[in-house]
């Protein structure tokens, strides 16, 4: 039997139940998980504000662990062969159709209507399928990567969804050399966003946020200028941009706070012909107020979605955690790790914003 902490419906109390070891399909792991994670996408998810959750689910849609039995042959992205005891990573989005217009005609997988990703958009009636659980089912044609060995399970689940998310954002904000990029909000993909600027070629990155010690990690993880909003008001914020940008504003803006007053912001700290990639509204978060023609068509600016991530995304964060990860503190923003039987005092925390994440350790 596998002990699993399943979310029974929104607001309601975490609670731990045994499923039953899943018989192996041909060419299937089953996963030992080291690790999961508790992101922002868990908070809405419990307090009901993503659509299509089939509560009850099991949480976690980013994990690591070690691959525990195998049957079949299963094979990473690059072709190599995954062996028992290899340390796993995989993608969260577990099956797209190929077919549909989103797929096949406008190449955006992340919108395909039979998207099923790990954690979120599976049944805890159809077993293991997500991370908050002493083991997870790889099911066949799951998108799947060794982890480095010269990576921590701890580093790569502390940067987790966050650092994918973002290498997604840094696609969408298509940012070039000498770069002036301001990033709003400093969780989990507001902080690897700081950092992939900077290594991108952002000669300044310049960090809104709050509380102060996620100002601090910010510093840490590569911004330049710290912001915070809570001690700050708009028009102070807008002057301290335009005294750091000469008055012109700042090349890029990176929306990664979920909050509708954060775009309505952004657009004014923006220069003329500048992009605003928003990668933060991943639930609805009520409408913003704008006007189109001075805050966005005047100023000639590109606006971009970022919505959720692909294969790619995932490949390119390990490549970047293998190089970076000894230099930049992504494992500080795992702050904190918990029990299976702890994840209601995650959540709480987590929505307290008392971390900036929370890791889960199910063994």
């Amino acid at each position: 039997m596998v002990i699993a902490a399943v979310m029974p419906a929104p607001r309601v109390p975490i609670e731990l139940r045994e499923f039953a070891e899943p018989a192996l399909a041909p060419d299937s792991l089953l996963l030992r998980t080291l690790y999961s994670e508790v992101c922002g996408t868990d908070v809405h998810i419990w307090h009901g504000r993503l659509a299509g959750v089939p509560y009850p689910i099991i949480p976690g849609h980013v994990s690591v662990g070690t691959a525990d039995k195998i049957r079949g042959e299963v094979r990473s992205v690059d072709g190599t062969a995954i062996l028992e005891g290899d340390r796993v990573v995989f993608f969260d989005v577990h099956r797209t159709c190929g077919r549909c217009r989103a797929c096949a005609v406008n190449r955006t997988p992340t919108r395909c209507d039979s998207r099923r990703v790990y954690g979120i958009t599976d049944s805890a009636a159809e077993g293991l399928f997500g991370g908050w659980a002493e083991a997870i089912y790889l099911e066949p044609g799951v998108s799947m990567a060794k982890l480095p060995d010269s990576v921590p399970a701890e580093t790569y689940i502390s940067a987790g969804c966050g650092l994918i998310t973002a290498v997604h954002a840094i696609d969408r904000a298509a940012l070039t050399l000498g770069d002036t990029v301001l990033v709003q909000g400093t969780g989990a993909v507001g902080l690897s966003a700081i950092a992939l600027a900077k290594i991108a070629g952002a000669t300044r990155v310049i960090a809104f946020g709050a509380p102060a010690d996620r100002l601090e990690l910010a510093a840490a993880m590569g911004a330049d200028h710290l912001v915070d909003i809570q001690q700050t008001s708009l028009d102070e914020r807008a002057q301290i941009v335009r005294d750091l940008t000469g008055g012109v504003g700042v090349d890029v803006a990176i929306e990664a706070a979920g909050s509708a007053r954060a775009v309505e912001e952004a657009l004014d700290l923006l220069r003329d012909g500048g992009r605003y990639v928003i990668a933060g509204h991943y639930t609805d978060a009520g409408p913003s107020s704008i006007n189109v023609h001075r805050q966005i068509n005047r100023k000639h600016l590109e606006i971009r979605g970022c919505w959720g991530s692909e294969v790619a995304h995932f490949v390119r964060a390990l490549r970047v955690l293998e190089r970076h990860h000894a230099a930049i503190p992504w494992r500080a923003i795992g702050a904190k790790t918990y029990a299976l039987g702890e994840l209601n005092q995650a959540l709480a925390d987590a929505e307290a914003m008392r971390l900036p994440k929370a890791l889960v350790k199910p063994h």
